[in-house]
């Protein structure tokens, strides 16, 4: 007897339209306001603890890549782990942009080499962190799940 689609896990139904549509518009927004701001933040658990770590990143070849450090093991948490990662302009509103927005990217983390390209793209990586040489890592983030949320009207700025 052939597998029904809705009760079997493994085959999960085809996505209307329509949805499929609304989440490459959320995915392709998402990544256009990420290339607006260089940092951002990435959360997974470590040792079943939450945590979050700052990140540099880039959207380059519609991928979303971060550079850590890799002096706080942080990295290995979120390699062959599902992350969130954000960013946002909240507090830095600038006359370019038509209010305040915040992203978040929700998927499977990898470890990767860049290419020439990408570390143009990232630009010079700080000289220390938390006083120590700063010794890059480099992730992509395949994000399953992406959320776009934006402000608008009323003021940033504190009177």
């Amino acid at each position: 007897m052939p597998s029904d689609p809705q009760n079997d896990p493994q085959q999960a139904p085809p996505q209307p339209p329509q949805k499929a549509a609304a989440g490459r518009q959320d995915r392709d927004l998402a990544f256009e306001l990420l290339a607006r701001v260089p940092y951002g933040r990435v959360a997974t658990s470590m040792r079943a603890l939450p945590f979050l770590a700052s990140a540099r990143h880039i959207v380059t070849d519609g991928r979303l890549l971060l550079r850590m450090h890799r002096g706080l093991g942080y990295h290995e948490a979120c390699i062959g782990s599902v992350v969130a990662y954000g960013a946002d302009n909240l507090g830095q509103e600038r006359p370019e942009d038509a209010g305040q927005w915040s992203v978040q990217c929700v998927g499977t983390c990898e470890q990767v080499e860049p290419t020439t390209a990408d570390l143009e793209l990232f630009g010079p990586a700080p000289q220390y962190a938390d006083d120590e040489p700063f010794d890059p890592v480099y992730l992509h983030v395949a994000p399953q799940f992406v959320t776009v949320h934006e402000l608008r009207g009323g003021s940033a700025q504190r009177s």
